[in-house]
């Protein structure tokens, strides 16, 4: 005859019903203390970050969203709710078109340009095999230099009468041009001031992405029979430098519509609005003429018309990139 089964021995661990062992409670304490100490740590570390954000960014964007359907001025104790009527006046205003038609403008001539010219440069540098270093610095010195500063030495060079570049044209006896207060190269001149301020920021990224290309392709495409400059250039570098051309085009667009340093120390926006651009339009019309309720609604139509261009020009350009 057996002795009975004694259970003084066995787990206190609990049984379910169905001979699946079940966690104890005591057990599954401690792992949710770690998981609410980790909890608790990490709003703890980005709890200051996310405050300063919601104050200095979500809070200001709301405010200019709540002005814009205002008739507010800037500094008044009062303020009326217009609905869409500071969006209409914006419709109908001449002013903000030729602004808007000018911002394009300028933005196509920086883009593609800055694109274009830093890509060159890169190349250029890449290739050589001495003073890299310092070819790299003197193309890179106008991003980090102070724009205003810059913009107020670009006021003495294009001087129309002692500036050093009418003198120098004057010299070898092309015609000069009063730059900045001529209707058709105020807007140009911008521009090419533009180009120059953001050449080396284009230019360490494309050096940057030279880089990154592994020199096992150029090997695959000179067995392949791409052993020309050329070839290498269309099957190699460009395809591979497709994140970091996007990248540029993107990051230097929103620069560009961005312009305001330039127009503002140059021409105000002179002459007869032929070099304004939306900024300044803002500007002036907050701070100038202190309509803050139109210039709000300016400031919203300005960022709808980023975010659009931005993600347009994301997703277009998407669809041509080659990643590694």
């Amino acid at each position: 005859m057996t002795a009975p089964l004694s259970l003084s021995g066995t787990s206190k661990e609990p049984f379910a019903t169905d001979g699946v062992r079940t966690v104890s409670p005591t057990a599954a304490s401690p792992a949710k203390r770690r998981a609410l100490n980790e909890a608790i740590t990490a709003w703890m570390l980005t709890g200051p970050a996310f405050f300063f954000l919601f104050v200095l960014f979500f809070v200001p964007v709301v405010g200019v969203f709540i002005i814009a359907f205002t008739d507010w001025q800037f500094g008044a104790r009062s303020l009326s709710f217009v609905g869409f009527a500071n969006f209409r006046q914006i419709v109908a205003d001449a002013d903000f078109r030729t602004s808007l038609l000018n911002t394009i403008g300028y933005v196509l001539i920086v883009v593609p340009s800055t694109l274009v010219l830093g890509l060159v440069i890169a190349l250029l540098i890449e290739s050589g095999k001495t003073c890299r270093s310092f070819y790299r610095a003197i193309h890179f010195l106008p991003f980090m230099a102070t724009l205003t500063a810059m913009a107020i030495a670009w006021e003495a060079l294009l001087h129309p009468t002692i500036g050093l570049v009418n003198q120098t044209l004057a010299a070898i006896g092309l015609p000069t041009a009063n730059w900045l207060r001529d209707e058709n190269t105020a807007l140009p001149v911008l521009a090419f001031i533009g180009i120059w301020q953001n050449l080396g920021y284009a230019m360490v990224l494309f050096l940057a992405g030279l880089k990154s290309i592994p020199q096992d392709l150029y090997d695959a495409a000179d067995v392949d029979g791409a052993d020309l400059w050329l070839d290498r250039l269309r099957t190699v570098t460009l395809p591979m430098l497709g994140p970091v051309s996007m990248f540029v085009v993107i990051i230097v667009a929103l620069r560009a519509f961005e312009s305001f340093d330039t127009v503002k120390v140059l021409t105000q926006g002179g002459p007869s609005h032929a070099s304004e651009v939306l900024l300044y339009t803002l500007y002036r019309e907050s701070f100038e003429y202190l309509h803050a309720g139109y210039g709000a609604a300016v400031a919203v139509v300005f960022l709808a018309i980023i975010v659009m261009l931005t993600l347009g020009q994301a997703r277009l350009m998407d669809r041509k990139v080659h990643y590694q």
